[in-house]
């Protein structure tokens, strides 16, 4: 005879991940990540102060500004591998305690020595450099892979947010502080990203492919000859690696060049040059939301479209346009860049194998940071042997046409080795 099945309970659908912005761990983080990018920023608008008021010269900023960028250099690579030699958070906690002590011999040294203030620059941009993959890796132990993009989305907006807020604190701080007192502000900061994030994880996997498996630890650069291995197993990074440094030696370094010229000889006013910087910054901010909770399916693409975006930038500045389309421009390019980093930090978080994370993100770092003032150095002299249009069209075709080359490698269309399932 015949039974009736027994009906069996409908599966209930698992709950949503809960917001990573009511996670507090991921606040802290945020936090300690905020507070830097303001320290970040703000240090070269309190310097350009002390060019004003006569405490420091022109040339001694340049010298300044150019040893925070070696320190940042240096330390970067350095930060990677202690960062997945030794615990994630010790090293976020030392890195921006040197950058914090580095305020007050800075404030030390105003109009008084030129050499200290020199090599509190430099020590300044060490803590920078080492806190970044330190940050970076950080963020992937406290955040589960479900809410990862959103985590970064996060940073990335605490990031873009600081651009715009950091020398616009400072300059409303300017008029009740002077700038010995601004500069230990700075060290405050430093001081919140060091105490304010959580500790990590407390162990970090490992996957059970030979080439990713843990060594005893070796010398410095045996270790980051390791993180340069792994990243070469990933020919989706390679791509935007060579991609995002076409985009920033080339595209980023014409525009930087040309747009104040642009602004002041056609358009004969600042406005454009101060208007399309702020659009940019709005733009990432309006990308970075989007991408919190967009999740498209073939990613890589996606993200390479976005790096391309850049291009309509440089070739706005080619063309006798209206401002406000120049101002637009600048915007999608904004929202295209952070399109493209967001989901290029989470798929390096998912894909690089835990224990060389740090190592790889530094490189990422190393590469992008290290090239651009090449690029800015070398454009300036391209302009005036070649003229601004011809320089800003090879930039432009550069920016649309080197992402589109990347999104062809092996595993670029989805960031990864297998598609990811939403």
């Amino acid at each position: 005879m015949a039974t009736t099945p027994t009906p069996t309970a409908p599966k209930s659908a698992a709950p949503p991940p809960r917001s990573v912005l009511r996670d507090p761990a991921f606040l802290r983080l945020w936090a300690g990540t905020t507070a830097s990018g303001l320290a970040t920023w703000a240090l070269p608008f309190v310097l350009g102060l002390a060019v004003l008021h006569r405490d420091l010269g022109a040339a001694g900023l340049g010298l300044v500004l150019a040893a925070r960028t070696v320190g940042f250099l240096v330390a970067v690579t350095v930060g990677g591998v202690l960062a997945d030699r030794h615990s994630r958070r010790a090293v976020v906690l030392w890195s921006a305690l040197a950058a914090a002590i580095a305020a007050p011999l800075l404030a030390a040294g105003l109009g008084r020595s030129l050499v200290l203030m020199t090599a509190a620059a430099v020590l300044a941009g060490a803590g920078q450099g080492a806190c970044r993959p330190a940050f970076q890796a950080l963020t992937a132990e406290i955040v589960d892979p479900d809410r990862r993009q959103q985590a970064n989305a996060a940073m990335t907006m605490a990031v873009r947010s600081s651009t715009l807020a950091g020398p616009a604190l400072t300059a409303l701080l300017a008029a009740f502080l002077d700038v010995w007192t601004l500069l230990l502000g700075i060290g405050l900061l430093w001081l919140v990203a060091a105490l304010v994030p959580g500790r990590g994880g407390a162990a970090r996997a490992t996957t059970e492919d030979p080439a990713t498996a843990p060594t005893p630890h070796a010398g410095f650069r045996t270790e980051f000859l390791e993180g340069i291995r792994e990243a070469r197993r990933h020919p989706w990074f390679l791509a935007g690696l060579g991609a995002l440094v076409a985009v920033i030696a080339l595209g980023y370094s014409a525009t930087s060049v040309a747009l104040p010229l642009i602004s002041r000889d056609r358009y004969g006013t600042e406005w454009v040059l101060a208007a399309a910087m702020t659009a940019y910054t709005v733009g990432a901010l309006a990308g970075a939301l989007v991408i919190a909770r967009w999740r498209p399916r073939s990613q890589g693409w996606a993200a390479f479209a976005g790096l391309a975006a850049y291009g309509v930038a440089p070739l706005s500045l080619m063309l006798p346009v209206h401002p406000v389309v120049v101002v637009a421009a600048y915007a999608v390019a904004g929202i295209g860049i952070e399109l493209f980093n967001v989901p290029w930090f989470t798929a390096t978080q998912r894909e690089v194998a835990p224990d060389k994370l740090a190592r790889v993100s530094s490189l990422d770092f190393l590469v992008s940071y290290g090239l651009a003032p090449i690029g800015l150095a070398l454009i300036a002299p391209a302009t005036s042997l070649f003229g601004v249009t011809t320089v800003l069209a090879v930039c432009a075709a550069a920016c649309f046409l080197v992402p589109a080359a990347a999104a062809l490698v092996p595993t670029a269309r989805h960031f990864g080795r297998t598609p990811t399932t939403d």
